[in-house]
C-alpha cells in the first residue's frame, strides 16, 4: 500500500484500546470528553512537573509561586490537582472525583481554562476500575521511549479525535476535518506567519497543522496569530485544549459562537483563512441578515450557506490574504437561488485563484464529493485560475476510508507553487491554467473536469487495424465458448427433465 500520513504509534493505539474498554454503555459523544480531558489533564501536568523540578533545583523557593509558570506559558497546576495525587487514587472508588476536583482547581487557577475542562468523571456509568487502569497506564508510560511527552499526547489526543470521528460518523463532521485535507490546504498557502483564522475551527485541527508546518520547514511558530470560532460548546471546548496541549496561544472567543449572527472578531482581517464549514448549511438565518455588508457579491440563497460562508471568509481576508477552503461540489456548478451569479462574480473581482477536485472517500462523515477553493486577494497571477482535478489520487486505508499520500500532498502542493511561479504546463486530465474568459465561455461554472480534460491513453505501438483484427478475433473465441456452455446447460438441465 502507497504510504500514507496517518501517524500512529503503539502508544496512541494502546490508549485508544484502553479508551474502547473504559467505554462501557456510553455513547462516542459522551466518552470523547473523558478520554480526551485524561489526556490533557495529564500533558499539563507532565509540563508543570518538569518546570518545578527546575525551579526546584535551583533552589530559590519559587517552585509554589504561580507566576514563574505562567512566564512560560505553562499552566499552574495546584497541589491537590498533580498527577501523583490522581496516581495514588486511581484503585479507589473516588477516583472519578478526585480528577472532576482536579479539573475545577486547575480551572480556578488559570483563567484561561475557566469552563473549559470537562468534569465528569465521577457520573455512575463511568467504572472506576476501568478509570483507574487508565490512570495506570499513564503512569506507567516512559516518556523517553516515543519522545517528548508534548509530542506523544499532542499526538495521541489527535489520534483518539481522528478514532472517536469513524465511530461518530456523520456528527463528528462538528469536529473533525481529515488530516490528510487540511494537510493539503497547509501546504498550498503555507502559512509561514501573520493572522490565521477559521470561522468553523472544530477541534482546531486547521491551527495544529499551520504550527507542525512552521515546525517541519524550520519557522517560528510565534511568528502566527491564531483566531477563530465555533457554534458546538462541546466542540468549542475541545479546540482550546487541542490548542493549549500543543502550544498555540488562541483567540476563540470568550465562548461558544454562532459565526454569523456573533462574530468574534469583526474587526479582524487575516493573512490565511482556512476552514471546512458545515456542508450545504440550511437554515442558518439568512432572513435575518438581509443587506449584511458582507454579501459584497450576492445574498447567498436561505436554503444553503456554502456562499454565506465563503463571503464571510472574503470579507475577513487583509490585502493580501488568501483563503484555503473545503466546500461540496455543488458550489461549483449551481445555478439556483442566486449562486450562479454570486460565483460569476467572485470570478470576475479575480479572486479564485485555484480549485482542486478531491477523492471521494476522504471523510468519515459523508460521502458528498468535496473540492478544495483557494482565493487570493491579490493573485499572482492575475487573470487566470488553475484547475487541479485530484480525484484519482489517495490510498484505501480501510474498506470505507480514503487517505491522501505525502507524494499526493506534494504533487497538489507543487503544482500550484509551479502555476504561481508561472512555470506550469498543462497535464491532460490532472492540471490546467483558464482564463477568466475562458471560465465565462463555460458559464462560471468551475468544475476541474471540463477544464483539464480527458488524460491522454499511452500509446502501445499496435497499429490499429491489426488491434481491431486481434481484439474483434478474441471476441468471437469468447462468443464460441458462450454457446457450448449454453449447449451443456441445456444438456444437463434436459436430463433432469427441464427443458429451455
Amino acid at each position: 500500500m502507497a504510504e500514507t500520513n496517518s501517524s500512529s504509534i503503539g502508544f496512541e493505539k494502546q490508549i485508544w484500546e484502553a479508551a474502547c474498554v473504559l467505554r462501557g454503555n456510553m455513547d462516542a459523544s459522551e466518552y470523547k470528553s473523558v478520554v480526551l480531558g485524561l489526556i490533557f489533564l495529564k500533558y499539563i501536568s507532565d509540563r508543570f512537573e518538569a518546570k518545578y523540578q527546575e525551579l526546584l533545583v535551583e533552589g530559590g523557593g519559587f517552585e509554589e509561586d504561580i507566576d514563574e509558570y505562567l512566564a512560560e506559558n505553562i499552566f499552574f497546576v495546584p497541589e491537590d490537582a498533580r498527577w501523583q495525587v490522581i496516581s495514588a487514587a486511581a484503585h479507589t472508588p473516588e477516583i472519578g472525583a478526585v480528577i472532576d476536583g482536579a479539573m475545577r482547581s486547575i480551572e480556578r487557577e488559570n483563567r484561561r481554562l475557566k469552563d473549559i475542562l470537562p468534569k465528569n468523571f465521577a457520573r455512575p456509568e463511568l467504572d472506576k476500575r476501568r478509570l483507574g487502569e487508565v490512570v495506570d497506564l499513564f503512569t506507567n508510560i516512559q516518556m523517553i521511549e516515543h519522545g517528548s511527552s508534548k509530542d506523544i499526547l499532542g499526538r495521541t489526543y489527535e489520534y483518539c479525535l481522528a478514532k472517536f470521528a469513524e465511530q461518530e460518523g456523520k456528527l463528528a463532521g462538528e469536529f473533525y476535518t481529515p488530516a490528510c485535507v487540511v494537510r493539503t490546504l497547509v501546504e498550498v498557502l503555507q502559512p509561514y506567519n501573520g493572522r490565521v483564522y477559521d470561522p468553523c475551527c472544530g477541534s482546531g485541527g486547521m491551527f495544529v497543522q499551520s504550527a507542525k508546518f512552521i515546525e517541519n520547514h524550520g519557522g517560528n511558530i510565534n511568528k502566527i496569530s491564531v483566531f477563530g470560532q465555533d457554534s458546538n460548546p462541546t466542540t468549542w471546548k475541545m479546540a482550546q485544549m487541542n490548542l493549549a496541549i500543543r502550544g498555540i496561544e488562541a483567540d476563540l472567543g470568550k465562548f461558544n459562537a454562532d459565526t454569523f449572527f456573533n462574530d468574534c472578531h469583526p474587526q479582524l482581517k487575516a493573512d490565511f483563512i482556512m476552514a471546512n464549514p458545515p456542508f450545504n448549511l440550511s437554515g442558518w438565518g439568512a432572513d435575518k441578515l438581509t443587506g449584511d455588508v458582507r454579501w459584497q457579491y450576492g445574498m447567498p440563497p436561505a436554503g444553503n450557506a456554502n456562499f454565506a460562508w465563503l463571503q464571510h471568509m472574503i470579507w475577513h481576508l487583509a490585502p493580501n490574504g488568501r483563503i484555503g477552503m473545503v466546500l461540496a461540489n455543488g458550489s461549483l456548478s449551481s445555478q439556483t437561488s442566486g449562486e450562479g451569479e454570486i460565483r460569476k462574480n467572485i470570478i470576475n473581482a479575480d479572486l479564485v485563484d485555484c480549485i482542486v477536485a478531491m477523492p471521494t472517500q476522504l471523510f468519515y462523515t459523508t460521502q458528498i464529493p468535496v473540492s478544495l477553493w483557494f482565493l487570493a486577494k491579490n493573485k499572482k497571477q492575475k487573470g487566470k485560475t488553475l484547475f487541479i482535478d485530484a480525484r484519482k489520487l489517495g490510498a484505501m486505508v480501510t474498506r470505507k476510508l480514503r487517505e491522501l499520500t505525502d507524494a499526493d500532498i506534494a504533487k497538489i502542493a507543487d503544482t500550484y507553487n509551479a502555476f504561481v511561479a508561472g512555470e506550469l504546463a498543462d497535464v491532460k486530465g490532472f492540471c490546467a491554467v483558464a482564463t477568466t474568459q475562458q471560465i465565462a465561455g463555460q458559464d462560471y461554472i468551475l468544475t476541474p473536469g471540463r477544464y483539464v480534460g480527458i488524460e491522454e491513453q499511452e500509446d502501445d505501438g499496435e497499429p490499429f487495424d491489426e488491434k481491431m483484427s486481434r481484439l474483434t478475433g478474441e471476441l468471437a473465441d469468447l462468443f464460441a465458448k458462450s454457446h457450448e456452455l449454453e449447449a451443456e446447460i441445456k444438456k444437463q438441465l434436459g436430463a433432469i427433465g427441464y427443458e429451455i
